[in-house]
């Protein structure tokens, strides 16, 4: 096999004694890599080895995907409907939100200002059954813009809203509560009229103009909206807000925007973002999308691994034929860089293999998670636990060029070890091979 492996790269011009990597080298490592009868066992080990790195480099690329999409997913809906940057009086209170709320709206990279008044307040139905909720006081035409709740109104409409004598409340809460559109919900602030007595409970009916579904169950069974006058009469702070929300064109920008915000403010402001106000949530789900990677790394690894015990075999095989390179004028970097290729082909075959078939997955992988539900008769994913209608992936390119990079890198190094002891043979001590 040697001898006519040299014998064709002869009639190209071509000797053991060529360029690096050149005709020669490349046509004796391909040769390599094509399986004969008695290496039959040599090739099994190779196609494991071409399995297990495709396999590693198309799990790590779904999982990352997946991962990521459910961290876009979390953050447009935690953040749906709570700003990115919270903005906060310290010199006194928000008296001018009109103004101070379009300044900091014109602010490049912002997207909407969102003056608001919260407070805590028991709901309750005329029919019976009581939870606690949160208010949260707009104005029509901010809530409008806010097509986490606009875009998601599932029954009724905002008119009523618009017109300050309605509520928005989410779907849960209304089922809990029995509550429809156009019935009325109680709420009750422990902060009413202060009067010689003390301070008495403040108890207002309003009527329900309009049903949303956020799809998170925390948000969905808690949060009522109420124009922002009326709120602002509700929990006595006419003429004024607590707090504007900001929600900014790019989440993970926030560092960058602070400073144009404290000066477009024009006075002492607090600002605080989204990462403080999740920061142990967001950390847990870091720290799961690292020690993810770290684990089927360990995948590519072991197909690696066995990149070297079928080198080593091939090696071992092939001593005569090493013997034959060598006495024909072979160098030992010939040698090596032979039994390199042969490994590393492998190493990228299979990690090519292996994109292509993690796009694929990523593509197709609603549809897949349909398919498996199928076949096994449950629910994968279902929606009522974790709240999201589709099984969501979202590629991204610099995590997929690390993988890659990573692949390689592991297929090459693992050939580099019984390359060296190839090249490492003299023709005497190769022939002790057969």
């Amino acid at each position: 096999m040697a001898e006519a492996a040299v014998d064709r790269s002869s009639k190209s011009g071509l000797g053991p004694a060529g360029k690096p990597f050149s005709t020669f080298e490349r046509l004796v490592a391909w040769r390599y890599l094509r399986s004969r009868r008695k290496e039959a066992f040599i090739s099994v080990i190779a196609g494991f080895s071409f399995v297990g790195i495709m396999l590693g480099v198309a799990t790590l690329i779904i999982v990352m995907a997946v991962m990521n999409g459910f961290r876009t997913e979390l953050i447009s809906r935690i953040l749906g409907i709570n700003g990115h940057m919270i903005v906060q009086p310290v010199d006194g209170p928000f008296t001018d939100y009109p103004v101070l709320s379009g300044k900091l709206a014109a602010v490049p990279g912002i997207k909407m200002a969102l003056p608001l008044v919260e407070g805590q307040v028991l709901a309750s139905a005329q029919a019976g059954g009581s939870t606690g909720a949160l208010v949260r006081g707009a104005r029509a035409e901010d809530l409008t813009k806010l097509k986490t709740i606009s875009d998601n109104i599932k029954s009724g409409d905002m008119v009523g809203y618009a017109s300050g004598e309605g509520v928005l409340i989410g779907t849960r809460m209304a089922d809990q509560l029995g509550l429809r559109v156009g019935d009325l919900i109680t709420l009750t602030s422990p902060e009413g009229d202060i009067t010689p007595m003390g301070v008495n409970p403040r108890i207002k009916s309003y009527k329900i103009s309009g049903l949303f579904e956020i799809g998170m169950s925390e948000y969905d069974s808690s949060i009522i909206f109420m124009p922002l006058e009326e709120a602002q009469l509700f929990f006595n702070a006419e003429g004024l807000v607590q707090s504007i929300e900001l929600f900014v064109d790019n989440p993970d920008d926030i560092d960058n925007l602070r400073p144009k915000v404290e000066e477009a403010a024009g006075r002492q402001i607090a600002i605080t973002d989204w990462r403080q106000r999740n920061q142990t949530f967001f950390s847990a789900l870091q720290v799961e999308r690292n020690v993810m990677f770290m684990i089927l790394t360990l995948i590519v690894l072991v197909a690696a691994l066995n990149i070297i015990s079928g080198l080593i075999m091939l090696v071992k095989d092939k001593g005569s034929d090493i013997a034959i390179l060598r006495t024909m004028g072979a160098s030992s970097g010939a040698v090596m860089r032979i039994f390199f290729m042969t490994g590393a082909a492998i190493g990228i075959v299979g990690t090519i293999a292996g994109v292509l078939l993690g796009v694929i997955v990523c593509l197709n992988v609603e549809s897949i998670r349909q398919f498996f539900s199928w076949i096994s008769g449950t629910v994968l994913f279902d929606p009522q636990l974790y709240f999201l209608s589709q099984l969501p992936a979202e590629m991204d390119v610099g995590e997929t060029i690390t993988v890659v990079i990573m692949a390689l890198t592991l297929s090459f190094l693992a050939t580099i070890f019984p390359a060296w002891r190839a090249s490492k043979l003299d023709p005497v001590q190769a022939l002790r091979y057969e």
